[in-house]
């Protein structure tokens, strides 16, 4: 396995990534990671080589590159505390809050372009997968960038279908990949309301997806460094976003 931290330029900056893949000298097809509010770290660096085992070149930038280079808290071990966590996710919020769609959209164009420019990708269209705020963010760069996304999945991904009139579901008809969606049944961003809406939405555009709810999961199911933790949901996410991958992208070569 070849692992690397490196930089992608941006039209507003400089964004710190990890990059996993493969040490085998061929080329695999690549996959945009998007990281959950929590931001880079060593979970996401463990998820992201165990996508890359699979066949895949893996790059998970950090997205809150504006506040500053990966880590941006020190310390993340209150993040096993469940009393703890409300506290320390304050401190991740405001840096959430700054990530705009149309900053995120800037930057998510830096990594398509990073990702199909690498000598080790191979020619043809990406995957993603997100996480938490990271599903929004699957679910608008699969909309912006139709021609060159394949396969996106969203993971415990929160505020999808709101009211807003920036809300994710409402580029469902600009998407042309193949999506899966894990809700958590015990999420308040993501309620019973806002799937309905989702799914409706995505109905109403003909795009082709899965959308399950992972019963006993909470927001964050699949962050093991956190008290969210639920290993069952996380095996079963697993087992649905490889398969998604594997049915979507190019075989590596």
């Amino acid at each position: 396995m070849h692992t690397a931290m490196v930089d992608v330029r941006t039209s507003d900056g400089v964004a710190d990534a990890y990059l996993a893949h493969p040490d085998d000298g061929h080329r695999h097809p690549a996959v945009l990671f998007y990281m959950d509010g929590i931001g880079l770290r060593p979970r996401l660096s463990e998820m992201a080589e165990r996508i890359a085992a699979h066949g895949y070149l893996v790059l998970v930038p950090n997205l809150f590159y504006r506040h500053g280079r990966a880590p941006l808290v020190a310390d993340l071990s209150d993040l096993l505390k469940p009393e703890n966590r409300a506290k320390l996710m304050e401190s991740f919020r405001r840096f959430a809050t700054s990530l705009t769609p149309e900053a995120a959209m800037r930057d998510a164009a830096a990594y398509v372009n990073f990702l199909s420019a690498h000598r080790s990708v191979t020619s043809g269209p990406i995957g993603i997968t997100g996480y938490c705020m990271g599903g929004a963010m699957a679910l608008r760069t699969a909309a912006a960038f139709a021609d060159r996304v394949a396969a996106a999945a969203s993971f415990h991904g929160g505020n999808l279908a709101t009211d807003a009139p920036d809300s994710p579901h409402l580029l469902a008809d600009r998407i042309r990949a193949e999506l899966y969606l894990g809700h958590a049944d015990q999420d308040r961003s993501m309620t019973q309301e806002q799937i309905v809406r989702l799914e409706a939405a995505l109905d109403s555009a003909g795009v082709r997806y899965r959308s399950e709810l992972y019963p006993g999961a909470a927001h964050g199911f699949t962050m093991a460094d956190t008290a969210a933790y639920n290993a069952a949901a996380t095996d079963r996410h697993w087992t649905n976003l490889l398969a998604l991958l594997d049915r979507n992208l190019p075989a590596a070569g």
